[in-house]
């Protein structure tokens, strides 16, 4: 399922593509667009926004089906999930340990992975977004890293739709009837000016910016309607970083 002249891609990958592409087919519509802004050789980064928990897998589906698969930072907990964890190890996705001394390493193992010609997926944000009307939030700087260091292309991509399957933080999915996965990828983010530039915070904020700009752009396209004028920030409004703050009485 990968083009020709790439490496064929790990076995417990196409086991989960053998197992889980079927399922998607069968599951959903697809409204695929801007395959065309993927490069179609090299290694470069792809910058989704995050809406649900199943988006990764609606996701990595466009890509699939767009002849670049690709491999995703995710968090480290999900590798020690019995089975599920052993097949994402086997796909040679890449962990991320948060808020500890290995939080470097998934960095060096992204920068490598996209040396070696391979499509890796950043989730910006870092998180599902908090945002009241599902817009991306304030960005993390993990994939304007990846991205300054290698200077590969950065292709920003939006999607609408898995929300309905599985909405944020819900535990209580809605298969039917079929609901329509739309995606969005649009032209690499232009950082050329900033390659020269030590990468130092005002950089990475930049950079970072640039790339939530283009999400949302995107993501404009897709519904139809104009993002808020203020990006949702969780540390400005004093929230935790990750999980459902509104269980706990709500936006400030």
């Amino acid at each position: 399922m990968t083009p020709s002249g790439r490496r064929p891609l790990p076995f417990a990958y196409r086991l989960a593509v053998w197992i889980l592409r079927p399922l998607l087919m069968a599951l959903t519509k697809r409204d695929w667009r801007g395959a065309e802004h993927l490069p179609t050789s090299g290694g470069f980064v792809v910058t989704p926004n995050h809406i649900s928990h199943v988006d990764p897998l609606t996701f990595a589906h466009f890509m699939l089906d767009n002849g670049r698969p690709a491999y995703f930072l995710g968090k480290e907990s999900v590798f020690r999930v019995p089975v599920v964890g052993a097949i994402v190890r086997g796909a040679q996705q890449i962990p991320v340990y948060r808020n500890t001394g290995r939080a470097v390493d998934a960095y060096r193992a992204a920068v490598a992975a996209v040396e070696e010609g391979k499509c890796v997926g950043v989730y910006p944000e870092a998180t599902l977004t908090r945002d009241p009307g599902l817009w991306p939030m304030v960005g993390k700087t993990g994939a304007a890293r990846i991205a300054l260091a290698t200077r590969c292309p950065v292709v920003p991509v939006a999607q609408w739709g898995p929300q309905e399957i599985l909405a944020p933080y819900s535990k209580r999915p809605h298969l039917l009837p079929r609901k329509t996965i739309h995606v969005l990828a649009g032209p690499p983010v232009d950082l050329s000016d900033l390659y020269d530039r030590p990468q130092d915070a005002e950089v990475l904020r930049e950079a970072t910016a640039r790339i939530m700009a283009a999400i949302t752009t995107q993501l404009e396209q897709l519904r139809g309607e104009q993002a808020p004028a203020v990006r949702f920030d969780a540390r400005a409004l004093g929230l935790p970083p990750t999980g459902n703050f509104r269980k706990k009485g709500g936006r400030p």
